[in-house]
């Protein structure tokens, strides 16, 4: 950090505010692109206070997950304070709080959200209780591969506090450390550690300095804020946790303000939310900010959209795909070509979808330059449409971080990877048969996706508008391991609910003529049902004929609504639970 000699002749306090304020004045809003930025004191975070320790259903992917949860949360707002970024470490009665735990689905905020509380800190406007704030991205943590000292992690990304640091140390009740990205740590799985650092000088691996902070044996006094995507929570120390914050999302209102500020027409943002909030799958999914951003991209190129608009997810992000496309071609008739290298646009997005698939099947969603299926993309201008990058600078190594713009970006392009080449469907999908085949959820929008992009509609849309063909051989392929799979379900009674979604995103009438199964057993036991589980169930139904055997609702929270909606179809069945 270079420092002016105005900030020589401030107070070490008031120069490392002055630094950390320059630092997040602005922000990258979403997948912006060329430059475009935005003032942190023109966006708001919703945060929502909750007691005790709060975690998504491990069965379920996070997102799918969230619509339900979001809404329970607002149904709960009597009992769940709302809070601002300021009352983080305010003290509840007599119990202090310094460590903070900010849950959030992928896109929701988090990071923004700490942003936001150093730009308020360094502006002198929030977080006084605080003399320092020192920030740390787990981005910038995986590149280190030896020893350290938090000395040296700290003067990593401000040497301008150097002489100072002794004292900031010695008085670590005046401190905050705030560590973002619990999730995209590379180490995360071993941070319940029983090996300590007690001093700042000591040398350990970063995972043990990190461990030793959150146990409250090295700067036993100081404050922590960590971040983390909920499928990490489980391998946090919770026990060291004194409060839980769940960033929220938008609320309706939010969604609607949104609206207005992305389409800057009033009569035309009213007529594009009307369509989302006549499409169930749409309206839950943009209380995630990131994910209103690529709504509002399909929206906008198909402001002719009529009747119900996107059926399926797949339809929602084959169409967000075709928009990007289109502000990438100079004319609807040319052949699409990127800008910059002549290189098809159809290979630059094979190239993306092969990045997805490989690190999705590894569990990876962050992409270093280093990496081989990231140097396939260098000099593509397209990439930045659906990649976010940030740097990574460590002294002697600088790195380029890539993720996709949000989670199920990247989960769609490996779908699509996988429909149009030849690579094999992977095993957890072949093997669904008892419903344990990917019970953790990993690949359940995966499955989804993949199953829409090989529906004959999406697959058309991709052929005449990308120039990627999805081949009859796999396609039909696809269709009997879904039928055989569901057949086979509906036989033993294995849970079938993500397999329902896979026949919904097909959106084939026709399916109704292979599949019969000799036995209708429908469980989808332990599994909190949404509106869109509803529809996927009385799809499935709809297409079949005869007595159902058993429906299993145990444990689905079914709802007076949600009994009613399923009721025609019930009236068949012989046994319900």
């Amino acid at each position: 950090v270079c420092i002016s000699l105005d900030q020589q002749l401030l107070s070490p306090g008031a120069t490392h505010k002055d630094v950390l304020r320059r630092r997040s004045e602005t922000m990258l809003y979403y997948n912006t692109r060329h430059g475009e930025k935005i003032l942190f004191s023109e966006h708001y975070v919703s945060l929502l206070l909750v007691d005790g320790h709060q975690s998504l259903d491990v069965k379920r992917h996070e997102v799918l997950t969230f619509g339900h949860k979001r809404l329970s949360l607002q149904h709960k707002a009597a009992f769940n304070r709302k809070i601002s970024p300021k009352e983080l470490f305010t003290s509840t009665g007599s119990r202090s709080v310094k460590k903070v735990l900010v849950t959030g689905v992928a896109g929701i905020g988090k990071t923004i959200l700490v942003q936001k509380m150093l730009f308020d800190f360094g502006r002198g406007k929030e977080h006084r209780e605080f003399d320092f704030i020192i920030h740390m991205t787990f981005r910038d943590l995986n590149l280190i591969e030896n020893p350290t000292t938090l000395r040296d992690l700290i003067l990593r990304k401000n040497r301008h506090l150097a002489k100072e640091l002794d004292n900031i140390l010695a008085n670590d009740d005046k401190l905050l450390m705030i560590f973002d990205g619990f999730d995209e740590f590379k180490h995360y799985g071993k941070c319940d550690v029983d090996s300590f650092v007690s001093e700042p000088d000591e040398d350990a691996d970063v995972v043990e300095i990190f461990g030793s902070l959150m146990q409250g044996e090295l700067l036993p006094n100081a404050s922590v804020l960590l971040t983390s995507r909920p499928t990490a929570v489980n391998y946090i120390p919770v026990g060291f946790i004194d409060r839980f914050v769940l960033i929220s999302g938008f609320s309706l209102t939010e969604v609607q303000e949104y609206f207005s500020r992305y389409f800057q027409d009033e009569t035309l943002a009213d007529q594009m939310f009307a369509i989302v909030a006549a499409n169930e799958l749409m309206l839950t999914l943009c209380y995630i900010p990131a994910f209103c951003y690529i709504v509002c991209c399909i929206l906008k190129d198909n402001k002719d959209l009529c009747g119900e608009g996107p059926k399926t997810m797949t339809d929602i992000y084959v169409q967000y795909l075709v928009a990007m496309l289109r502000s990438h071609a100079q004319t609807r008739a040319e052949t699409l070509k990127d800008e910059n290298t002549a290189q098809p646009l159809s290979d630059v997005v094979l190239k993306l979808g092969q990045l997805a698939f490989h690190k999705l099947m590894e569990h990876q969603t962050l992409f270093y330059s280093s990496d081989s299926d990231v140097k396939a993309l260098e000099g593509c201008a397209l990439v930045s449409a659906f990649l976010d990058k940030t740097m990574s600078q460590e002294p002697g190594c600088v790195e380029e971080v890539y993720s996709f713009a949000h989670l199920t970006v990247q989960e769609f392009f490996a779908a699509m990877y996988c429909a149009v080449t030849d690579e094999p469907f992977p095993e957890a999908l072949q093997n669904e048969t008892t419903g344990e085949g990917a019970s953790d959820g990993h690949l359940d929008l995966f499955s989804r996706f993949l199953s829409g992009v090989l529906s004959e509609r999406n697959a058309n849309l991709l052929s005449r508008h990308v120039r990627l063909t999805c081949s009859k051989d796999k396609m039909l392929s696809y269709r009997e391991v879904l039928i055989r799979n569901i057949t086979l379900l509906c036989e033993n009674g294995g849970n079938i609910l993500n397999n329902l979604h896979c026949l919904l995103e097909q959106q084939d009438p026709n399916f109704g003529l292979d599949l019969q199964p000799k036995t209708l057993r429908i469980n989808v036991s332990d599994e909190t049902l949404s509106e869109m589980d509803y529809n996927a169930i009385k799809y499935f139904l709809n297409l079949t004929y005869g007595a159902i055997e058993e429906v299993d609702l145990t444990g689905t929270g079914l709802s007076s609504e949600g009994l009613t909606s399923l009721y025609q179809h019930l009236i068949r069945c012989e046994r319900l639970w």
